[in-house]
């Protein structure tokens, strides 16, 4: 009797089946990676510490699709799992992944980036990952070993590129970046990367209120969010702004952060959003939650608020005002210049959203970031469990009262990269008839700017009356010029600076006992900068400091290069910088910037063997309003200009040929 006849669909599955299996793996893996997920490694049973495990699962190929195994991106998943195999629990834990195939970060569940970046996120050179909402792992003795609360696994989407198939995109290494902790080198097996984080004997760390909090910390400019009031739906919180850094300044600061858990903010003192939309409440969860609550009053629903302080007449104002510290119109000064001005505080009533709705649930906002007008640019720690914050009892009794949870941010001032800075600085001297200008795009160039200029050429060295024009009303001076002193004139012409603030620093004279210099400050923004100060820091010439004549100037003291620094700023009632404003007759004057200047004296007798103008003389740094500007890559010399290094390089060839001789 035959065999009955299969059906055809079963056909066509055997054959599809039988031709899929006749393709190399090597083929069939050039588009996907399969899903693989290593078991623990036996390590982690030896481990007492922290152990990190890296584990990469698959890939697929991205668009658009490419012949250069190099340019080619690749969707990527993987894990990072961090286990507190200790005794003690582990506080605010941090973890580094050294990335090394231009990754680009799409999502991260379970943690944030620590320096606050946005998803996605470039993290080609490593980054760091912090803990979110699971800030801490506590230790298996006190948790019966619970998984759940001394463990976290980090789940990775993202793009890579290179690394063909069968090849598997590692990183280079991983390690716990938390204070006290040393590791080794991570082992790597397959797609497996784990090692096994101890504490260092040799490092103390100093844990507060019996390890239950950690302690606070210092930087350049701190937050502190602390918990006033607490209602099962909704708390009230205080955010203080402290400025602990000398040269750190903000105008007209704007402060944002992202809400991870739905919530929203009902009403706020001393502070404002500058968008006032309940839109994403109403049309979200929160409308569905609340739905007899009258969002008509709610202040902001955004899940990225942008938040300003209120101007000074709203200071009394009882309904939005009257707290301590509020309501300057975005200014905190630097601590040298007001101590008062250096504070700001507001308050807020938060909402939040299921599962949240008890008294103790609280979770910050994350990724916060802080801007003003020419000021340095924050970069911004995760916040992190600290003591509750004290606070004098309002009935002026002698007590003192505490919030019901507290946080602190810490934000520390990044230098500037290349061509990233928001002002600049130009050099002249008595014995050099030409200023050398500020570098070419020394606060960035646009694409539109780039197509009829050159970014990658020197600037024109200029006449001195050139500084008080425009760069686009300089070309005629500039080109004249270069004629007269025999220069090269490149063409197309180098791109302007396109710096707001640009400062010239003009050595003045060069004598037995001393020797003068001249500041001169130019703002070419429409915005007048109030209470404006500079700072300058010269490793040569700081001791022989004497003064300012038309600015109040100050020997800074502190530790590293702060004690190579002095502090100017305009006078009472000169302490304005004005903007930019029209020439005598619009139609063929250019405008002029606001201006102020002064000449500064320095001694020789502390400073023996100063070199002025050979580059001893200048500025190694200098500050606007807390911003580092660009300095030239060239100062004057004699009749023409040259690099700081090249005099020294030609000294000591003089030397050796009179040795020689």
């Amino acid at each position: 009797m035959p065999s009955p006849r299969p059906p055809r669909g079963a056909l066509l599955l055997i054959a599809a089946a039988s031709v899929f299996l006749s393709i190399p793996a090597s083929v069939r893996a050039q588009d996907y990676d399969g899903e693989e997920t290593d078991p623990p490694p036996k390590a982690q049973d030896s481990c007492i510490g922290v152990f990190l495990t890296y584990n990469y699962i698959s890939r697929t190929k991205e668009y658009p699709h490419v012949k250069n195994a190099s340019a080619q991106s690749w969707a990527f998943k993987s894990t990072a799992t961090v286990l507190n195999t200790m005794a003690n629990d582990l506080k605010a834990w941090k973890m580094f992944i050294g990335f090394q195939h231009d990754e680009i970060l799409v999502s991260a569940s379970g943690a944030v980036l620590t320096d606050g970046t946005d998803f996605p996120a470039h993290v080609g050179n490593g980054t760091s990952i912090s803990g979110y909402p699971q800030t801490d792992l506590l230790n298996s003795i006190d948790t019966a070993g619970d998984l759940t609360q001394i463990q976290v696994q980090v789940e990775f989407t993202g793009s890579q590129f290179g690394v063909k198939p069968p090849g598997k995109p590692m990183p280079r290494t991983i390690k716990l970046q938390n204070v006290g902790f040393k590791c080794p080198a991570p082992t790597r097996k397959g797609s497996q990367m784990y090692v096994c984080c101890v504490r260092d004997p040799k490092v103390k760390i100093n844990n507060t209120d019996e390890g239950r909090f950690l302690p606070r910390r210092y930087g350049d400019l701190t937050f502190a969010y602390d918990v006033l009031q607490s209602y099962g739906s909704n708390y009230l919180a205080q955010v203080t702004i402290d400025n602990y850094n000398p040269l750190g300044r903000l105008d007209n600061w704007n402060l944002t952060w992202e809400w991870k858990r739905g919530e929203f903010i009902y009403n706020m003192r001393g502070a404002y959003t500058l968008r006032k939309d309940a839109s994403d409440c109403i049309y979200g969860e929160a409308g569905n939650y609340y739905q007899n609550l009258d969002f008509s009053t709610v202040m902001n629903c955004e899940k990225k608020p942008i938040i300003v302080d209120l101007p000074p007449e709203r200071a009394k104002d009882e309904k939005i005002g009257n707290l301590p510290y509020c309501c300057k119109n975005g200014s905190l000064l630097s601590n040298i210049m007001d101590p008062s001005q250096s504070k700001a505080i507001f308050q807020l009533q938060v909402y939040k959203l299921p599962p949240d709705l008890n008294r103790t649930a609280f979770y910050p906002p994350q990724n916060w970031k802080i801007a003003g007008v020419i000021n340095p640019d924050y970069r911004c720690s995760p916040p992190i469990r600290v003591k509750p914050t004290e606070f004098p009892d309002p009935s002026g009794l002698m007590s003192e009262s505490e919030a019901i949870a507290s946080w602190q941010i810490v934000c520390n001032i990044t230098r500037p990269k290349d061509r990233h800075s928001r002002c600049c600085v130009s050099f002249s001297a008595f014995n050099n008839a030409s200023v050398v200008p500020c570098n070419t795009c020394a606060c960035g160039c646009s694409g539109e700017a780039e197509s009829s200029c050159n970014p990658n050429v020197r600037p024109l060295l200029l006449p001195p009356e050139a500084l008080l024009v425009p760069f686009e009303n300089r070309t005629t001076k500039a080109k004249a010029w270069a004629r007269i002193k025999h220069l090269h004139v490149p063409n197309p012409l180098p791109c302007g600076d396109n710096c707001g603030v640009s400062i010239n620093w003009h050595v003045v004279s060069d004598y037995r006992k001393g020797w003068t210099a001249r500041i001169t400050l130019f703002n070419w923004e429409n915005y007048t900068f109030k209470d404006w100060f500079v700072a300058v820091q010269m490793d040569k010439a700081y001791l022989g400091f004497e003064k300012s004549y038309s600015f109040n100037s100050t020997k800074l003291q502190g530790p590293g290069n702060i004690n190579k620094t002095f502090f100017v700023q305009g006078l009472p009632g000169l302490n304005y910088l004005i903007g930019e404003t029209d020439g005598k007759d619009p139609a063929i004057d250019p405008r002029v910037p606001g201006k102020q200047q002064s000449v500064i004296s320095f001694s020789k007798i502390t400073t023996p063997g100063i070199n002025v103008v050979k580059g001893d003389g200048y500025p190694t740094r200098l500050f606007f309003n807390g911003e580092e500007c660009s300095l030239p890559h060239e100062i004057p010399r004699g009749s023409g200009v040259s690099s700081p290094h090249r005099g020294i390089l030609f000294s000591h060839l003089v030397f050796l040929i009179l040795l020689l001789l």
